[in-house]
C-alpha cells in the first residue's frame, strides 16, 4: 500500500515513515525538504498520485496566532482537494489532546480549525489527539524560565515518549478510518512541574522549578484536566523515568 506522511522528516514523522516501511508499505517522506509544501500545495498531487492513506503529522513553524491559523488553514485545504483529485481514501492527522478546552491559545485554534476541515472533507480520516511528547519538556521548561528560575504550575499532564507516538500512528494508519477523534498517552500522570524538574535534575541543570498554579503553560492558564486524556484512550508503556535513563536517549539542556 502507498501511504504519504506529510512531515515525514520531523521527529514523529521519520519514525513513522521507517516503522510502515519496516511493516512492508511503499512511504513517501513528504516535506518541503524533498519538494512537497503542503501550505503552497508544491508537489502535493503528484506525492499522492496512487496514494491510499495520507499521514499528517507536519507542524506549524511558528506559534504565533496568524501564522499558525495560516499554516494549518491552508495545508488542510490543499490537501483536502489534492486527496479528492488522487482518490486517497483515508486521512489520519495527528492533534492534540485537550484542543477543544485550550481555545485561549491561537495554536489551538489553528488545530481546532484543522480538525474542522478534516471532518467537512467528504475523506474517511482519523484524527490522532496525543499528549505532550517527552522530548519537548525541556522546551517547556526554557518557555517557563526567568533567570535561573522556573515557574510551572501543578497541572498534570500524560506525557508520550515520540517513538511510541509512532508506534501508535502506524496502527492508526493501517487501521479502518474512525471518522472521528482517538486518543493516545503515555502510561502515568505526572504534574507538569514535576516533571520539568525531574528532567533538570537528571541533566544536573542548576535551574530551580517552583510550582506556581497560575503561572501559564505556553502562555495559557490549565487546571488539573485540561492536558489529560478521557477514558478509553489508548496507553501506551514507556515511563518517563525509564525514558530519561535509556542509553542515547537523554535530553540535551534547551537553554
Amino acid at each position: 500500500m502507498k501511504i504519504v506522511v506529510i512531515g515525514g522528516s520531523g521527529l514523529i514523522g521519520s519514525q513513522l515513515v521507517k516503522k510502515l516501511r519496516d511493516r512492508g508499505h511503499e512511504v513517501v517522506a513528504a516535506s518541503p525538504r524533498s519538494g512537497v509544501n503542503a501550505v503552497t500545495g508544491e508537489g502535493l498531487a503528484q506525492a499522492l498520485e496512487g496514494a491510499q492513506v495520507v499521514v499528517d503529522v507536519a507542524n506549524s513553524p511558528s506559534f504565533e496566532d496568524g501564522a499558525a491559523m495560516a499554516f494549518f488553514e491552508n495545508a488542510g485545504r490543499n490537501l483536502a482537494a489534492a486527496e479528492k483529485k488522487t482518490g486517497v481514501k483515508h486521512h489520519v492527522a495527528l492533534s492534540v489532546v485537550g484542543t477543544d478546552r485550550l481555545l485561549e491559545s491561537g495554536y489551538f485554534r489553528a488545530k481546532l480549525a484543522q480538525e474542522d476541515l478534516i471532518k467537512k472533507s467528504g475523506i474517511p480520516f482519523t484524527i490522532v489527539h496525543a499528549t505532550q511528547f517527552f522530548e519537548f519538556i525541556g522546551a517547556i521548561a526554557q518557555a517557563a524560565t526567568v533567570g535561573q528560575t522556573v515557574r510551572l504550575p501543578s497541572a498534570l499532564m500524560q506525557p508520550i515518549a515520540s517513538a511510541d507516538l509512532a508506534a501508535a500512528m502506524a496502527d492508526f494508519t493501517l487501521s479502518n478510518p474512525a471518522n472521528g477523534i482517538v486518543e493516545v498517552a503515555g502510561p502515568e500522570p505526572i504534574q507538569i512541574d514535576e516533571i520539568a524538574r525531574q528532567l533538570l535534575r537528571e541533566q544536573g541543570d542548576p535551574r530551580e522549578v517552583i510550582t506556581d498554579d497560575s503561572a501559564p503553560y505556553y502562555g495559557i492558564r490549565v487546571n488539573k484536566r485540561s492536558l489529560m486524556p478521557g477514558e478509553g484512550a489508548r496507553l501506551t508503556t514507556t515511563r518517563f523515568a525509564d525514558w530519561l535513563h535509556q542509553a542515547g536517549s537523554r535530553p540535551q539542556a534547551v537553554r
